[in-house]
């Protein structure tokens, strides 16, 4: 039997080759390896008579080709599929169209029958004029389970993309949630949604509606996470950590959502258990974040943060982005210290907890001029704690904060750039003890693997900080107490968080 799969992977193969990096960036392409699809089209369930499978996105066709190859495999099969896949970029369709050939093969050598069509054409414009067709329209497309992979690149608010997927009340900015949000539209009742995308999704202020979205129209049956990020594409040498879901539409929510986990999809599920939903997402919680906590010892974790006492309003503090856009500002960076500027304050300026300035040999100017034009960019001078927006891919830390104290970093006012969260009290500076304390329990480790659970991407948005809980001010004073002035190793750190703040 010719198998569907291995045609596609010598496509993918061949044409990951070929085809121009730039190209590939503007479609947002991230072709699925073997392995991938393979474990993607396991977790279909589905068992009806008919089939109607949506691949929207299609590439090559790999996920077409392993569903296809999974169904033939199994004891009891449909006695027909209906096959659509879009795809836009006119290349890929004689590797696609031959996939799809190979795959109607496979089922009637098994006695499915097999028909299969190749939508040419941008398949968000093509759902929503299908979604939304007008007064006289009687039916649209439905299908039986989505299959994606979709591809991943940003587009603009005022951009086409975006008022088409407004008429149909979605708001998104990323193709690939535009991809999941209609999908799940476009299925039957009962139907299955599997698909891989970015984690990114899981938190933050940006992908909420789409959030919202999934969990209501669907029942999040599976989520599926890797401990290495770099194997899921890893042809393509993405380093985004991805999540393998599965959820079904309209059914109400189950009270149990299976999370598992493997090393690489070519690897055996090391870990597999069933997490109470109310732990997936927390009940009220009005950001709707998915946490993804694939063992027990992460649970005890997450269950002992989330039982500390605090919310960031309860004590008093609020965190905010910096406000100097430097590509906005050009006018009025200065490299080095100059009179009439002020210090401005980069990640590159963090050192061992420390905010130190200025910075010799760095490619970031150091200060900003201080005008009445750039005094809305600027914070009174005092202590403040400080996190970067954004780590570097290869870092193991995602959350990490510095002390910027005046003692050190003598000034009036200073600016903050936009790549900074910067916390204070109500717009004015911190107590300097406090903000030791604070900045010890954000740098802790059993923080910042509680923060990995609901974040798989290299940003830390000042949403999510507001969404953690906080020790109480006295328990951070005392913390603040113990390392004031420098932050110790991270092992002496962790023990003396876990001691101070009862948290391990």
């Amino acid at each position: 039997m010719l198998d569907p799969l291995s045609t596609a992977e010598e496509a993918r193969q061949n044409l990951g080759l070929t085809l121009d990096p730039a190209r590939r960036r503007t479609f947002g392409q991230f072709f699925t390896p073997a392995a991938t699809a393979r474990l993607m089209a396991s977790l279909s369930t589905l068992s009806p008579q008919r089939v109607r499978l949506l691949d929207a996105g299609a590439g090559v066709g790999s996920l077409t080709a392993a569903w296809i190859a999974e169904i033939c495999a199994r004891p009891v099969h449909p006695k027909e599929v209906v096959l659509t896949a879009y795809e836009l970029d006119e290349t890929l369709i004689p590797a696609l169209r031959k996939t799809l050939m190979a795959c109607e093969h496979a089922c009637v050598t098994v006695g499915i029958r097999c028909t299969w069509r190749i939508q040419a054409t941008d398949f968000i414009e093509a759902a929503v004029n299908d979604l939304d067709g007008g007064l006289f329209q009687t039916e649209h497309s439905v299908f039986d389970i989505a299959l994606l992979n979709p591809p991943y690149r940003k587009f603009r608010a005022e951009s086409r993309t975006r008022q088409l997927l407004r008429r149909l009340g979605i708001e998104t900015s990323n193709l690939y949630t535009a991809f999941l949000a209609l999908g799940v539209l476009l299925l039957e009742d009962g139907g299955e949604l599997i698909t891989i995308t970015p984690r990114s999704f899981c938190n933050g202020s940006y992908f909420r509606p789409f959030r919202q979205h999934l969990l209501r129209h669907t029942n999040l049956t599976r989520l599926h996470v890797f401990e290495s990020r770099t194997q899921a594409f890893r042809d393509d040498e993405v380093l985004q950590e991805n999540v393998i879901l599965r959820a079904v539409k309209g059914v109400p929510q189950q009270p149990l959502t299976c999370i598992s986990q493997s090393r690489t999809p070519e690897e055996p599920i090391s870990i597999q258990r069933n997490v109470p939903f109310a732990c997936v997402v927390h009940p009220g919680d009005s950001q709707a974040f998915i946490h993804l906590v694939p063992d027990d010892e992460g649970q005890v974790l997450a269950e002992t943060m989330e039982m500390l006492p605090c919310t960031l309003g309860e004590l008093g503090l609020y965190v905010s982005t910096g406000r100097v856009v430097d590509f906005r500002a050009r006018q009025w960076l200065c490299a080095e210290p100059t009179p009439g500027a002020v210090p401005l304050i980069y990640p590159t300026h963090f050192d061992h907890g420390l905010v130190r300035w200025p910075k010799t040999g760095t490619k970031k100017p150091n200060a900003i001029v201080h005008s009445t034009d750039s005094a809305p960019l600027m914070v009174p001078a005092g202590v403040y704690v400080l996190v970067r927006r954004f780590s570097a891919k290869e870092e193991h830390r995602r959350i990490v904060a510095a002390v910027f104290d005046p003692a050190t970093v003598p000034c009036e006012v200073v600016g903050f750039e936009n790549h900074l969260n910067y916390f204070h009290e109500s717009g004015t500076p911190l107590d300097r003890t406090l903000a030791w304390g604070l900045s010890a329990f954000l740098n802790s480790s059993a923080l910042d693997t509680y923060f990995r659970q609901f974040n798989g991407h290299t940003q830390v948005n000042a949403t999510d900080l507001r969404s953690l809980r906080y020790p109480k001010r006295d328990t951070l004073l005392a913390l603040g107490c113990r390392v004031q002035g420098e932050l110790p190793t991270q092992g002496d750190l962790d023990r003396l968080v876990a001691k101070v703040c009862k948290v391990r």
